[in-house]
C-alpha cells in the first residue's frame, strides 16, 4: 500500500467533517498550490479524491494531529 492509498483511507473521515470547506480557505492555510488545477470555489469533498500527494499529506497530517479544524476556523 502506497502513502497515497493510506491517505485516501482518511477520505471519509476528513470529507465528512470538512467536506464543505472551500479550496480558497485551504489555500490560505497551505498556499496557492494546494489542490492545484481545481477552482478556489470548489469544496474539499468534491476534489478530495483528485488531490496530489502533497496536498493529501498536508491535510492528513493536520487532521491526524487535531490541527485542521483549528486552522480552518482561524482563516475563515
Amino acid at each position: 500500500m502506497s502513502i497515497d492509498d493510506r491517505h485516501r483511507d482518511k477520505n471519509g473521515e476528513i470529507s465528512k467533517k470538512h467536506g464543505n470547506t472551500l479550496i480558497r480557505t485551504l489555500r490560505k492555510i497551505y498556499g496557492n498550490t494546494f489542490a492545484a488545477g481545481h477552482p478556489e470555489t470548489a469544496k474539499l469533498g468534491e476534489v478530495f479524491q483528485h488531490l496530489n500527494e502533497t496536498s493529501l499529506s498536508q491535510l492528513v497530517h493536520d487532521h491526524k494531529n487535531g490541527h485542521l479544524e483549528k486552522k480552518i476556523k482561524k482563516v475563515e
